[in-house]
């Protein structure tokens, strides 16, 4: 039998590895761009920037010291140099899609920061293992722009899982969807008819707003944004500013909102300050041929006839008077019940003369 050399001795006291194998390795030295490891093999472990993570410019001092122990694969024992190549990224990717594929048979909602923003959707990391988010099943609504993604914290499920394809989709839409549809049924089981809640402007169109009031959106309609008129809603209202609205009725999923609270109601004390006999001060609001529409106050209209306009013929109300002009009359006609209130200013005129005429004869 013949004796081994020390060579052959020492060779024999250092295990075998082979490509693909998981090794466990301490560190003995780090530069910015590689790492080298003890893995109890007769050659060192050399572990590069590259090959531990896919983010450029990483200084691996940062990462590692001496002393500190590594689970890597070996992606070539001989490198042609005598050293041994290691890899941590593809392994720690191949954790990552084991722990993807589980995610993907649990449903499990996962949380992960955005790597990129690509053209057609977001990428994101989970362990070195990528998952692609088609712009499609980012938001529940369109979104043009993602950037605002950019290093943001997402949550969001695995749809499909294909590693072989290097296909592993994540799904943000449906978990928003879900959340909306919960957020809409609480605000449903909370909210009736005749409740004043608080919400915030979201989107204002020439016929209304629509207001969210936290799981649900409610019209806020052009006639109901005050007593008064109101003729362009885009220039009372602002995107994102706070309200607070009634809820006037709830039909299926569509919440009718109201800015016309009872308790400012005009016409509560209408029959007080507009009384047959007062002397009032209005604006001319609009005009037809047979009188005038005078606002006394927001919601409050009175018609002027073209009768009662002067003691002098009027043919039509435009041909003396002017849409937002001020004029001072007397109420001659008030009818709570239908809200008809009836002006003169021919009455004016008339008590002057009469009041002139006296004051001729004394």
């Amino acid at each position: 039998m013949s004796e081994l050399s020390f060579e052959q001795m020492l060779d024999e006291s250092f295990k075998t590895i082979r490509n693909g194998e998981v090794v466990e390795g301490t560190v003995i030295d780090v530069k910015p761009d590689e790492i080298i490891l003890n893995i109890g093999y007769k050659a060192d472990g050399i572990l590069t920037r590259s090959e531990y993570t896919n983010e450029p410019n990483v200084d691996l001092t940062t990462i590692a010291k001496p002393g500190d122990t590594m689970e890597v694969k070996v992606l070539k024992v001989n490198d042609g140099e005598g050293q041994v190549l290691l890899t941590y990224k593809r392994l720690a990717a191949e954790k990552g899609n084991k722990r993807l594929e589980e995610a993907f048979e649990n449903h499990e909602v996962l949380k992960a920061k955005v790597a990129q923003v690509l053209n057609g959707g977001l990428s994101v990391v989970i362990d070195e293992a990528r998952i692609f988010i088609p712009a499609s099943l980012v938001s529940d609504t369109y979104e043009k722009d993602l950037s605002k993604y950019a290093d943001q914290e997402i949550e969001f499920v695995i749809t499909e899982f294909n590693p072989r394809r290097r296909r592993v989709i994540g799904d943000r839409k449906q978990l928003l969807v879900a959340e909306k549809a919960e957020k809409q049924r609480e605000l449903f089981e909370r909210i009736h008819p005749g409740d004043v809640v608080d919400g915030t402007v979201k989107n204002v169109t020439d016929f209304g707003a629509f207001i969210d009031l936290g799981g649900a959106d409610g019209l806020l309609h052009i006639s109901e944004m005050s007593w008064g008129r109101v003729d362009n809603p885009k220039k009372v209202f602002k995107v994102g500013e706070p309200i607070t609205v009634l809820i006037k009725e709830i039909k299926g999923d569509k919440i009718a909102l109201s800015l016309k609270f009872e308790d400012q109601n005009p016409w509560l004390k209408a029959s007080e300050n507009y009384a047959v006999g007062n002397i009032v001060n209005g604006k001319i609001a609009r005009m037809t041929d047979f009188g005038a529409f005078v606002e006394l106050e927001p919601g409050v209209d009175a018609l002027l006839h073209v009768s009662q306009i002067s003691r002098e013929h009027v043919e039509k109300p435009s041909d003396v008077l002017s849409v937002g002009q001020e004029i001072t009359a007397k109420v001659v006609d008030f009818n709570g019940e239908e809200k008809k209130i009836s002006l003169s200013m021919k009455a004016l005129e008339t008590a002057a003369e009469s009041g002139n005429a006296g004051a001729e004869e004394e």
